[in-house]
């Protein structure tokens, strides 16, 4: 009777109130512990219970230590009861574990795949293998719920069904009914005075809609980019002279029915300050001078707050120049409000000196390490250079691989003059394949394909494959790069192909120009954004004669021969300091190529200058120019070989003619190019209507001028042709498109218009 006496009181115990064995009148005489059993464990391990019990074998027994296990036990998440039941000096554990996950299920999603809901839901602590209960259920309906007020659905609702199956567990099924997106109905922005709303709400990437709203979205809140607009708006007004504007409240009111929602937004403008004066104060380690180079802030104009921050970030950078990464430099305001100026006193605090302990990689899934690691000019150990961290960031952008490149600093506690830098990039996809099939008349059954990978298997290197089986256009090459083929950055490219094709279709016949060849060239890196390469290869090049082959491929293989064996030497040189290679706002691109047949039956030099500037005129317009020289000339008295001739016309040339038709033509008619080649591009870029600021979708206004001339012609500007048109630019999923409708504004009878052109690919 006493040990059923014992038993019952502490199951009753436990089961009332799994804290304490409070009551003294429940208590259980203190006694040494024999043995501990358990009971109830279906997955989890004895040796999670043993460890988290307060005693052991052996030791003594109390009620405290009795509260203390069952709140370890129930502080694991594992188990829905617990008890402990006494017989004799024998401690019993008795459980009851919670079921677990077996599968986590969506029905009814349309705004976001499973595997995005899964990862979120996982995050918060539910997947398949988990402990369950209801809390982690309802966790789970408010995180879906989260997801989708981020993406503008407040009506959206969630069911859990729970389903047991065998061995204790659970199938979890989330039904959502996503319901319509809530729209902004209406944006008001009150207090300004100076700039009238509209000017106000294009600053803005929320809109109230409009017929391009089913792209960008802009018409569905968020609260995120509510705070991006606020900022934009105080930017704004900082930048145009208004030194006290502040954004005094926002309000956003959602409709009953969450279907609109009202956002006002409420300002204070301020008056408008021109700066006075700017003086130094702090310590400039004695380079006063060179640190008064570096304002931006212009005296005598109204207040800039970008100047201000242009220049603290400059003497910022310049302090870590020489090492002082914990620098401090403050622009303190001297106002004058009865004249409405402004002084400012720039104070610098270059506190310690540090280098740099570690460098940490983050967001790289795919692509190695050491293909980041490798384009750093700033080592571990080394002191913090500022100016070679910013290299090292916008190397490693300008690979191409990433979509953002970000680098933080952060200290080291414990050791004040050491920081470790931290790069975070988040990847993009660097592969292309494009399968291809076509029928005609002509070239009966056509298949292309081609696959491209510019980070082939996460290394850095590119590869490429390309095949075509057209009847007239056949191709096979392969090509790839190894831009570390040295460990100092020396780059390889090695090239195979063979082609076959027939340039001009639109003649018919059945002539083909067969050409086949084989180059290695390397690269050698002489700054950080100088390269020059250097190669050679091998070269054979076939006329194949056939039905309306153009004439000058007749007298070149009458001359010279149909079959040309060539040894090309190619050095070239490239510059690129454009802050994106895929949405350019600023920076120069430069290339230069030369080709020269050293030996062989065709010898001839071949160059080519290309030059880019892309100028930003506001915060979503810029200014691009492209230019381009090809000159050709043939060596030891022979002419220019006709099949390394440039060409002009269409798109990445003069828009609005067809491709590759300008310039000298044989006496059969067929645009044959030339051995010079003049192209004049400039461009005017600007968001699309109703797409907001997004840079991925753009219209551009542009004029064209160029042409190609034959080796004895000329450079003159009445043979040059022109022309002028607008432009549609997309960053689409499949790449680079580019729509143009062109309008030739200087032309000669018999060329060949074709005003609406499009390609994927190329910027110019």
């Amino acid at each position: 009777m006493k040990k059923h006496f014992k038993r019952f009181r502490v199951r009753t115990v436990s089961a009332v109130a799994a804290l304490a064995f409070a009551a003294n009148s429940w208590a259980v005489d203190p006694f040494t512990v024999r043995d501990i059993r358990v009971e109830g464990l279906q997955r989890v391990e004895p040796g999670t219970i043993f460890g988290s019990l307060p005693f052991r074998v052996g030791d003594q027994y109390t009620d405290d230590k009795g509260s203390a296990a069952i709140r370890a036990l129930f502080a694991l998440g594992l188990f829905k009861d617990v008890r402990l039941e006494v017989q004799g000096d024998v401690l019993i554990v008795v459980v009851e574990e919670r079921p677990t996950v077996a599968d986590v299920d969506f029905s009814g999603t349309k705004e976001f795949d499973k595997d995005t809901l899964k990862k979120a839901l996982r995050d918060i602590g539910l997947t398949e293998g988990r402990p369950f209960d209801q809390a982690l259920a309802d966790r789970a309906e408010q995180e879906l719920k989260r997801q989708y007020i981020n993406r503008s659905l407040y009506g959206a609702e969630v069911v859990t069904t729970v389903t047991p199956i065998e061995r204790n567990r659970v199938n979890l099924t989330f039904t959502v009914t996503e319901g319509e997106p809530t729209k902004i109905k209406d944006i008001t922005i009150v207090g300004n005075k100076s700039f009238s709303t509209s000017t106000l709400k294009d600053l803005m990437d929320l809109s109230t809609g409009g017929w391009l709203t089913w792209y960008t979205k802009s018409d569905r809140y968020s609260r995120t980019k509510l705070n991006a607009d606020l900022e934009a708006l105080r930017s704004f007004y900082l930048q145009r002279g208004f030194l006290e504007f502040r954004i005094d409240s926002t309000q956003v009111a959602i409709s009953p029915d969450k279907q609109d929602i009202s956002i006002t937004i409420n300002v204070t403008e301020g008056d408008r300050y021109v700066v006075s004066g700017v003086r130094l104060e702090g310590d400039y380690l004695g380079k006063d001078e060179e640190f008064k180079t570096l304002v931006k802030i212009k005296p005598g104009e109204p207040y800039n707050a970008d100047q201000v921050a242009e220049t603290t970030k400059a003497f910022t950078e310049y302090f870590g120049n020489f090492g002082y990464a914990f620098a401090q430099v403050e622009a303190r305001p001297e106002i004058d409000r009865a004249n409405n100026r402004v002084a400012f006193v720039l104070v610098a605090e270059p506190s310690r000196r540090a280098y740099v302990r570690r460098i940490n990689v983050a967001g790289n899934n795919r692509t190695r390490d050491e293909v980041i690691r490798r384009e750093f000019r700033q080592f571990e150990s080394s002191w913090y250079d500022a100016e070679k961290i910013k290299v090292s960031r916008d190397r490693v952008d300008r690979l191409g691989y990433f979509k953002e490149v970000n680098i933080e600093t952060t200290d080291v506690p414990g050791a004040p003059d050491q920081v470790d830098l931290n790069i975070s990039v988040t990847e993009r996809p660097t592969g292309s394949l494009q399968l291809g099939a076509g029928f005609s008349s002509a070239e009966k059954l056509g298949l292309s394909f081609a696959v491209k990978q510019e980070n082939a298997f996460g290394t850095g290197n590119y590869l490429a494959v390309e095949v075509n089986t057209s009847k007239y256009n056949r191709t096979i090459a392969f090509n790839t790069v190894n831009p570390y083929f040295t460990p100092d950055g020396i780059s390889r490219t090695f090239d195979l192909y063979h082609r076959s094709s027939r340039p001009y279709e639109n003649q018919g016949g059945d002539y083909r120009l067969v050409t086949s060849g084989v180059g290695l060239r390397f690269g050698v890196p002489f700054s950080e954004v100088d390269t020059v390469f250097f190669g050679a290869g091998l070269e054979r090049t076939e006329i194949v004669e056939g039905t309306n082959i153009p004439a000058a491929y007749l007298a070149y293989a009458a001359q010279f021969g149909a079959k040309s064996n060539t040894v090309p030497l190619t050095i070239g040189w490239s510059r690129d300091d454009r802050d994106s290679t895929l949405v350019p706002t600023t920076g120069r691109f430069q290339r230069f190529g030369g080709e020269w047949g050293v030996a062989g039956d065709a010898r001839y030099i071949r160059a080519n200058y290309q030059y880019q500037q892309f100028v930003p005129l506001a915060k979503a317009y810029t200014l691009a120019f492209n230019g381009e020289l090809g000159l050709g000339k043939g060596l030891n008295g022979q002419p220019f070989p006709v099949f390394k001739n440039f060409y002009s016309g269409g798109l990445g040339s003069v828009r609005g003619f067809e491709q590759g038709t300008l310039g000298p033509r044989d006496v059969t008619g067929a645009s044959i190019g030339g051995p010079r080649k003049i192209t004049l591009n400039t461009e005017v870029l600007t968001p699309f209507p109703g797409a907001g600021n997004d840079r991925t979708l753009r219209m551009f206004g542009f004029v064209d001028i160029g042409n190609v001339f034959g080796e004895n012609e000329k450079f003159t500007f009445s043979d040059m042709r022109a022309s002028a048109g607008l432009g549609l630019s997309w960053l689409s999923p499949i790449g680079p498109l580019r729509i143009a409708f062109a309008q030739p504004i200087k032309k000669q009878p018999g060329d060949r218009i074709q005003k609406l052109q499009f390609q994927i690919g190329t910027s110019f």
